[in-house]
């Protein structure tokens, strides 16, 4: 609105994205079973293609291919929609909770352009990602992003305490500024909002990032995860193994069981649990999202405990 452009309304995100359950989040999520039952999404929340290139992908299309029909996909619903009414697009630069989707070849290479070119607010949700998730301090620098804005939380106070942050880029916040400056200051905020407890945490915890040297500890064991990863993925019951720093997910599927949507998923994790280990199971992928802290013998004694876990299930 200050920019004079009152009808740029409409929000995109995407299949199998997920921002959160509350009213506008939980509509912004792209997950079903955050819609079914309770009216969702709301009026001007529109998604677009899931970069899950494995199933979604057509036949003999390479990731390049299926990157660019992704960005076409995009395009064509901001043609569809009016690209004067389109305001931003929310994405994370690697999907958590949709099953630790990372993007293909290509993807945002060809995402950015299109967003660029109908002036779109590109908002990152690097909520998961944030904070050496993905082996760099955020998910837009490993992806080589350019967002307007960013969203923050977890890894912000390791999660013992509730904050959530929010960054902005001069062309979001002069038009902001500006517009105060006619109207009177900006009444947006939260009652806990600008809690000093909350920011003390923050930054007691940014300071152990820094003295515990996190960051370059997340790059150095990365690798070893991803291997792990992908050696559990070699299993007879895994379709596809995927991640990037330490953030993974194995998707299983057997043929018997294809009539039941994930109870291979829950037999699987029943099997982690009784060994000791606590995934996050979504549907078929179980996700593996250890503490930054985490040293490689426990890498290993984690995946030998999943691959054990694993051989147990009877089918």
């Amino acid at each position: 609105n200050a920019l004079g452009q009152h009808q740029r309304k409409k929000i995109i995100s995407r299949v199998k994205g997920y921002h959160g359950v509350t009213i506008a989040a939980g509509s912004l999520t792209g997950l079903p079973n955050n819609h079914r039952s309770f009216d969702l999404p709301i009026a001007n929340i529109l998604h677009t293609t899931s970069p899950h290139y494995r199933t979604s992908k057509q036949e003999g299309e390479t990731e390049e291919a299926f990157s660019q029909r992704c960005a076409a996909d995009l395009e064509a619903l901001i043609l569809a929609e009016g690209p004067e009414t389109v305001a931003a697009f929310f994405a994370e630069p690697v999907m958590g909770a949709g099953g630790v989707i990372v993007p293909p070849k290509g993807y945002w290479e060809a995402i950015q352009p299109v967003l660029k070119k109908y002036d779109i607010i590109f908002v990152a949700d690097e909520v998961i990602c944030g904070f050496a998730r993905t082996g760099e301090k955020f998910g837009t620098i490993t992806y080589k992003l350019q967002p307007d804005i960013m969203t923050l939380s977890k890894h912000i106070t390791s999660s013992y305490f509730p904050l959530s942050a929010l960054l902005i880029n001069d062309k979001v916040y002069q038009p902001i500024a500006d517009e105060s400056k006619k109207i009177g200051i900006f009444g947006h905020g939260f009652t806990a909002s600008g809690h000093p407890v909350a920011a003390a945490v923050a930054l007691e915890n940014l300071k152990i990032f820094e003295e515990r040297d996190l960051f370059n500890h997340v790059k150095e064991i990365a690798p070893q995860f991803q291997r792990r990863v992908r050696q559990l993925g070699t299993h007879p019951l895994a379709v596809e193994a995927r991640g990037v720093g330490l953030i993974g997910a194995v998707e299983f599927a057997h043929e018997s069981l294809a009539a039941t949507p994930g109870k291979l998923g829950g037999l699987i994790n029943q099997q982690m649990v009784e060994a000791g280990l606590i995934t996050r199971n979504m549907g078929e992928s179980l996700a593996f999202c250890p503490p930054l802290i985490i040293t490689p013998k426990q890498i290993d004694e984690m995946f030998d405990r999943a691959e054990q876990a694993v051989a147990a299930v009877k089918i």
